[in-house]
């Protein structure tokens, strides 16, 4: 008889299955580029003006799609609801989100607030109401949260996306086809930083470094088995009286400074660092790509600049080399595509989850990104509280900051 897996191998192997469903639907949406959703679709936008709003605009790029009709809003907020509904053209409007998932017979649902301590329950709600999801970032606030979010997503066989418009851009796409084949040689390491402004240290880690996160996973092309992370909050290590509410719905917060390394199943290890008001123009929040024979650089957003420096010894004051500008074109050629919006990364990861929807694939950004990117968080709190480092998936699945003694 054959023994039982533990929890931990079975989270190793869901992770593995992901991982190599999320390598399929990047490849599937490579091949077909222009590829347009066939389905129809009644959505549903969530909105809470004063909490979070509608995000990065995330509502405005369903009126884009043809296929789509938006059939209703809610906002508990009464002007916010009434601008919205004008905004989208939408006749039906909600106070309350459970209302309109209870009454419309919605197909996709919008979760647009940017303040994550709604997340959770809105996604139960939607996932109650057998709706998809297209959601801002960052995801939820804890790994129990993430778990519930993900058992019910799971038992509905219901797809997730979030808006990590980074992981939609063709940028990206030319710049891991470049180091895939070798363009900087082996890949030694990848190190990233906030935009380290009055938002530095962990408050940054949770609302910009979720973009680093997303990025530094698809360079390693692994989620993070180990995490060792060094927090502090005026020069000192955090403790039980640093910790307060975190802005936007964060919750528990701590640190002013964070420095992690995230170690992966490949051999190459992660660096994510800020420090609160240490920011510089131009600003350092992008991440960096070392390798044996040179240096990728890429920023967050859609068509966000890549640019590559082909030396080894990283150094062009030494060797006299250039740093070289890359685009979906490749090294030194034009952007063919000319919308770089903000707008553009939301209509081509709608895009995506309604293509997914209907091959039943996973999103290019799906729940189990968004899940493994809460857990990198996380982990550096975790691994702070302990003292050493920590392995991921983590033990704890409370808030960390919640234990600290």
């Amino acid at each position: 008889m054959q023994a039982p897996i533990s929890r931990r191998t079975f989270q190793t192997n869901l992770i593995a299955i992901s991982l190599f469903a999320g390598s399929l639907a990047r490849t599937a949406m490579g091949t077909a580029p222009s590829e347009e959703p066939k389905a129809k679709y009644r959505v549903g936008i969530i909105g809470a003006t004063g909490r979070g709003d509608y995000g990065h605009a995330v509502d405005v790029p369903f009126t884009k799609f043809p296929n789509v009709e938006i059939a209703a809003v809610a906002d508990a907020d009464p002007k916010g609801l009434e601008q919205a509904a004008e905004r989208l053209k939408s006749r039906n409007k909600y106070a309350d989100y459970r209302e309109m998932l209870d009454t419309e017979k919605l197909d996709l649902v919008a979760i647009c607030p940017r303040w994550i301590d709604q997340h959770h329950d809105m996604l139960v709600a939607a996932a109650k109401a057998n709706c998809h999801v297209y959601m801002e970032k960052p995801f939820c606030r804890t790994m129990l949260e993430c778990d519930a979010v993900r058992e019910i997503f799971a038992a509905k066989k219901l797809k997730l996306a979030i808006a990590h418009i980074s992981q939609y851009s063709p940028v990206l796409d030319m710049s891991l086809k470049l180091v895939r084949d070798g363009a900087i040689g082996e890949l030694l390491e990848i190190r990233a930083r906030g935009k380290e402004d009055q938002r530095g240290g962990t408050e940054d880690m949770w609302v910009l470094g979720s973009h680093m996160f997303g990025l530094m996973r698809s360079f390693a092309q692994g989620d993070a088995i180990r995490c060792f992370a060094s927090i502090s909050f005026g020069g000192q290590r955090i403790r039980k009286d640093h910790v307060v509410d975190g802005n936007e719905g964060l919750g528990p917060l701590a640190g002013d400074r964070v420095q992690a390394k995230y170690s992966f199943p490949n051999g190459v290890d992660g660096y994510f660092g800020s420090r609160r008001n240490m920011g510089a123009k131009p600003s350092r929040f992008a991440l960096q790509v070392f390798g044996s024979q040179g240096i990728l650089e890429i920023e967050s957003g859609y068509l966000a600049p890549a640019s590559i420096l082909r030396d080894g010894s990283w150094s062009p004051s030494r060797s006299g080399k250039t740093w070289e500008k890359v685009t979906s074109a490749g090294i030194g050629k034009d952007e063919p595509i000319k919308d770089g919006t903000y707008e553009a990364g939301h209509i081509a990861a709608i895009r995506d989850l309604m293509l997914a929807i209907e091959y039943d694939r996973q999103p290019r950004c799906s729940l189990t990104d968004a899940v493994q990117i809460t857990e990198m968080i996380l982990s550096a709190f975790e691994s702070e509280r302990v003292g050493r480092e920590v392995p991921l998936p983590l033990e704890t699945r409370e808030h960390p900051l919640k234990l600290l003694s």
